[in-house]
């Protein structure tokens, strides 16, 4: 998701509204919950799947600083904890570690931070949801009904704490063939187009299932800085897009349900 928050980044600087604080709260706006929002950050999206694997993931004033890359902050707790330890989520540990990645790290000024929401809908990702100031939700998931069914997990979840689902994106949609350019459909197609349909949301992004991508991965360079002008940048960028889109929607008809224009062409 790194490539579509360098986007996001720079598309949301043309944005001018305001800048909300953080602060917590046990108010809540039709029975969603506004605990936590930070200062300097306009909006807060989550990134989530239901299922692993589907491709979706110094000290000033006593904060941490986050790294940074091509102009984009990142914070993990990969970073906090010694190499290969394990994370075991549990209840008190994860409004600790919510803190500790939110209000606890010198973000600045930002336009967009994505959390990048461990796999399932279980306790970690309930008090996520519930306690962090969410703009909206993107879901990701592979075309196959194994990720699509956690993926409809992910949307009840959303759904029950009243956070806005931005839209699906529907991750290795296809490989093309470098040699032929056949189309191969490895995981299925649309099956994120059609649960979109079904659950009445919108598919805001394919992403085609490509090598630079996995070789930006590997080396921390942003495909849509590798290779600008190809295939799978334009899809990044589509889908960096139709979020920025779907935000100053949500900001423009607050007490609506969002209504994106559907802007991914069809497979072929």
């Amino acid at each position: 998701m790194a490539s579509v928050t360098l986007l996001l980044r720079s598309l949301r600087r043309r944005e001018t509204h305001a800048v909300s604080a953080y602060k917590f709260s046990s108010s809540s706006v039709g029975g969603r919950k506004t605990e936590l929002r930070l200062d300097g950050v306009k909006d807060i999206i989550a990134v989530a799947s239901g299922k692993g694997g589907v491709g979706k993931s110094s000290t000033a004033d006593m904060k941490m600083i986050p790294v940074e890359n091509y102009g984009v902050k990142c914070m993990s707790m990969g970073l906090l904890v010694e190499k290969d330890a394990p994370i075991v989520w549990r209840g008190p540990m994860v409004m600790s570690a919510l803190a500790k990645m939110t209000r606890g790290v010198d973000w600045g000024d930002l336009d967009v931070l994505v959390v990048d929401m461990p796999p399932g809908t279980g306790d970690a990702q309930i008090t996520i949801s519930q306690n962090l100031k969410l703009s909206g939700a993107v879901i990701v998931s592979t075309p196959q009904d194994v990720a699509l069914a956690d993926a409809n997990r992910g949307i009840s979840m959303f759904d029950k704490v009243r956070v806005p689902i931005l839209g699906l994106v529907e991750n290795m949609s296809c490989f093309v063939c470098p040699h032929c350019n056949e189309a191969s459909f490895i995981f299925g197609k649309e099956g994120a187009r059609q649960m979109a349909e079904k659950k009445g949301l919108k598919l805001i992004g394919e992403i085609p299932l490509e090598m630079k991508i996995r070789e930006g991965s590997d080396e921390g360079v942003p495909v849509v800085v590798s290779s600008p002008g190809s295939v799978v940048s334009k899809a990044y960028e589509d889908l960096a897009q139709n979020v920025v889109n779907g935000l100053k929607e949500l900001r423009d008809n607050p007490e609506n349900e969002i209504q994106m224009k559907l802007n991914v062409p069809h497979s072929s």
